[in-house]
């Protein structure tokens, strides 16, 4: 049976605890991360991707089945290493930047932490797209700028905390300073990318606005608490306006239709 969309649509299992227990510990790590003490908070960051890209990895699971995890994990994680490794070599699409030696193991120079970053955003970002868009162009404008505008949290927070530097950190966003325009850029590219494929690849659920609660949480969840975060703990006014006004382009209709 065939979706007007064209679309085969698919039976899913109902969120199980186990997801739900994921999602409510990546919460927990997040919440932890401001309240910890300067030397354990590097330890939290990545404990933080870890649990939060299991969470998407098993709501993907829960929808797609086995090729939900394996598209997941090969689009959006092998997506991501490699237009980081290409990044670092040579300096598109995200402009000239190194990372530091405090993220754990690499592959290509790249901390495995970053690819799982990329994998653990882009399954709520898909999720996204699909509960406010229809046609498959329509799902990817709307889940590619998604993702893409996480980063507005993320750079900053991350440059601030010493993990990467950018060697020409100017032009930059307004109120936004250290991170260059052509990392927002490079991520648009590669966040319409991955998404693309993700949607592509993976049969789109009869339901999409009711499919994963999960990553509807950790979506909306990660919106708030970066907005929150900082305003109040990470001194960046700054990116909590223009990052809150930016994401929030999307995760505020998103919000809405989930009411």
């Amino acid at each position: 049976m065939h979706s007007p969309l064209g679309i085969r649509p698919h039976r899913m299992r109902p969120a199980d605890a186990t997801t739900w227990s994921l999602v409510a510990a990546a919460v927990l790590v997040q919440i932890a991360y401001p309240l910890t003490a300067e030397s354990w908070r590097t330890p939290v960051t990545v404990l933080s991707v870890v649990v939060f890209a299991a969470a998407s990895l098993a709501d993907a699971g829960r929808v797609h089945g086995l090729r939900g995890v394996v598209v997941l994990v090969a689009v959006a994680g092998g997506g991501g290493l490699l237009a980081e490794s290409v990044g670092l070599a040579t300096g598109f699409p995200f402009g000239q930047y190194a990372y530091a030696d405090t993220l754990g193991p690499t592959a290509f120079g790249v901390p495995l932490v970053v690819p799982l970053a990329w994998l653990m955003m882009a399954w709520p970002a898909l999720v996204v797209g699909r509960a406010l868009a229809a046609s498959p162009l329509a799902v990817v404008a709307v889940g590619g700028p998604a993702l893409a505008t996480w980063d507005l949290f993320l750079d900053p927070q991350m440059v601030d905390a010493g993990h990467w530097a950018w060697a020409h950190p100017t032009p930059a966003l307004p109120l936004v300073p250290g991170v260059p325009l052509t990392n927002f850029g490079g991520w648009v590219v590669v966040s319409v990318a991955i998404v693309a494929a993700l949607h592509a690849l993976l049969d789109r659920p009869a339901r999409p606005t009711v499919t994963s609660g999960p990553a509807a949480a950790l979506y909306l969840w990660v919106y708030g608490s970066s907005v929150l975060g900082h305003l109040v703990f990470f001194d960046r006014p700054g990116s909590a306006l223009v990052g809150g006004l930016a994401m929030g382009l999307v995760a505020i209709p998103f919000a809405l239709r989930l009411r």
